[in-house]
């Protein structure tokens, strides 16, 4: 019998996510720091209080919830940030294989994303024991070391638990040096603004749900890791990225200018699409999480100069996207630039 991963799943992949703003509702009362628009003198008052800087003392917080960076990091003794991220999801492919690889390879992002490198690696699953044979979750489980192994990455372990949903994911522990961190919250004006993956992953991803067509490009994509990127920007000297996953590169561009305290200036022309992703828009593809960023981001940008398909794009939930990076590295196209602060809005030209 062969199986369909993705029908026993409301949803797949990072499309999954609670919705932004309801996640930051949710998480606001936890940070003990400010309002998150717009930033002032408060914040400059707090910002000791949260750990939110880099601190001397072993054992300090340096990176915490305040910013919605893409890990924790905490200063240990010998000089070392330590990275601890979680992520898991419900299957975005029908191949088990494939899907661990995919699960694995994002959950590693946010390690990169941070500047660090992952050391550790326990995994998270969680299986419909009398819906889906335990051979399926050998597969999925196999793909998930794979790429463990490709990141020089321990896989030790994990939990596992009886669910009706599957899904898979990496609790993951890397180090970094805590003086070269990338994070959210170090942009500046003059930046531009440069993507190492193509967007449009979730709008295939909603087709192959529906379709059980496969786009194996899409799939590249998704099992490559970011490692390349995060050294490249690190040799670059840059200190501030993030990772472009459920939010949408919308959702995240506006996190990180918000941190920083500046304006994202996307330039839509710029941005590159994997194949088939604009074609299967058309036809009605579209993951409900890509709806949802876009109504929460609408707000807080000036969309005018593009059309809602566009607009949609750019918003489309992404399973183990590609990193955002203020700062030019190499092979990865400019999309845009960091300006002075305009009313809080993330600015899309064409």
């Amino acid at each position: 019998m062969a199986y369909r991963l993705t029908q026993y799943a409301h949803g797949g992949g990072c499309a999954c996510k609670i919705p932004p703003g309801e996640l930051e509702d949710v998480v606001r009362g936890l940070t003990g720091s400010r309002p998150l628009d717009p930033p002032g003198e408060l914040e400059d008052v707090v910002r000791g209080l949260t750990g939110s800087r880099p601190l001397d003392p072993p054992g300090e917080l340096v990176v915490g919830l305040d910013d919605g960076d893409d890990a924790a990091a905490v200063r240990i003794a010998g000089g070392q940030a330590l990275i601890a991220t979680t992520d898991f999801f419900t299957p975005v492919v029908d191949d088990p294989y494939d899907w661990g690889r995919i699960a694995a390879a994002n959950a590693l992002s946010d390690v990169y994303a941070m500047g660090g490198t992952p050391v550790v690696a326990l995994n998270l699953l969680c299986w419909p024991r009398d819906a889906l044979p335990f051979d399926l979750a050998t597969e999925v489980l196999r793909g998930g070391k794979d790429v463990c192994g490709a990141a020089g990455t321990h896989l030790a372990g994990g939990h596992s638990v009886d669910d009706p949903e599957p899904k898979y994911g990496l609790a993951v522990t890397g180090t970094a040096d805590p003086h070269r961190l990338l994070r959210n919250d170090a942009g500046a004006p003059g930046m531009p603004l440069s993507l190492t993956k193509p967007l449009g992953l979730g709008v295939l991803n909603a087709r192959h749900k529906a379709t059980a067509e496969r786009f194996e490009q899409a799939i590249e994509v998704m099992t490559t890791l970011n490692d390349a990127a995060a050294r490249a920007a690190l040799e670059a000297g840059l200190t501030c990225a993030t990772d472009v996953t459920g939010f949408g590169l919308l959702g995240h561009v506006h996190k990180l200018a918000r941190a920083s305290g500046v304006t994202a200036v996307i330039d839509s022309a710029s941005v590159p699409y994997v194949d088939g992703a604009r074609e299967s828009l058309r036809a009605g593809f579209v993951p409900g999480g890509s709806k949802r960023n876009l109504d929460w981001v609408r707000p807080h940008a000036d969309l005018s100069a593009v059309d809602e398909e566009t607009a949609l794009l750019l918003a489309d939930a992404q399973t183990s996207g590609g990193l955002l990076v203020a700062g030019e590295i190499p092979g990865a196209p400019v999309v845009g630039e960091l300006v002075s602060r305009r009313d809080g809005r993330t600015v899309v030209v064409r």
